[in-house]
């Protein structure tokens, strides 16, 4: 299976941080965010990474080359301006070949073991569902007997990790678009997949977040 890393985001809520710095390569537990993303991916077995980029784009290829410090191979799909991630990820579908591939955005931290995902999702998604965090009490979706649905009790949020079918981004035009009416499309057809997370896992979206994050891994480490 090949994975893309979603990193084209400009991270306005980052800023200052973000204004110099790409938000996956921000540190986190000493060593930028993307790279824990890696490092999962190479220790699940999955060595072909594309990673899409926008905002100081160059620095993320300069920080992480080819990908081979972690065993994987790492091609970029540049994004003159940010594409959003329905639009990013239609963009590097040549690059992502005809297989079903993962997806995971880049600015989450995670303890989630790539390899449980299935090569196969039984349908064209298979989502990563978490508790909700503070800040998104609300939730996303609802997890049913293993279909992940738009209606019931005890919503969950969408982690940012998937695996995904070529097929999902069927009649797509390029440009600039969400993942997320593609995917209720699709759940509304029973055509979406899931399972649920109880590990670590934080959506590091603020310079606060970020923080906390870090003193958390400190106090583990």
């Amino acid at each position: 299976m090949r994975a893309m890393i979603l990193a084209a985001g400009r991270g306005e809520r980052m800023r200052p941080l973000t204004d110099v710095t790409p938000k996956p390569l921000l540190p986190v537990g000493g060593r930028p965010l993307i790279e824990h993303h890696l490092i999962a991916l190479a220790a699940a077995g999955i060595n072909e990474v594309v990673i899409n980029h926008a905002w100081l784009g160059k620095r993320i290829e300069q920080a992480l080359g080819d990908g081979s410090r972690w065993g994987v191979t790492i091609r970029y799909s540049p994004e003159q301006n940010g594409l959003e991630t329905g639009g990013g990820i239609l963009n590097a579908l040549p690059l992502l070949g005809e297989q079903p591939f993962l997806v995971v955005n880049g600015d989450v931290w995670c303890n989630y073991p790539f390899q449980r995902l299935p090569v196969e999702p039984d349908g064209l998604a298979h989502l990563v569902l978490v508790d909700n965090p503070p800040h998104h009490p609300e939730g996303d979706f609802v997890l049913r007997e293993g279909r992940v649905c738009l209606e019931g009790e005890r919503r969950l949020t969408f982690s940012g990790i998937g695996v995904y079918r070529p097929a999902l981004f069927a009649g797509c035009a390029a440009g600039s678009f969400p993942l997320a009416p593609l995917l209720r499309r699709a759940m509304k057809e029973n055509q979406v997949a899931g399972e649920y997370h109880g590990g670590l896992w934080v959506d590091v979206g603020t310079p606060e977040r970020l923080k906390k994050l870090n003193e958390q891994l400190s106090s583990i480490s």
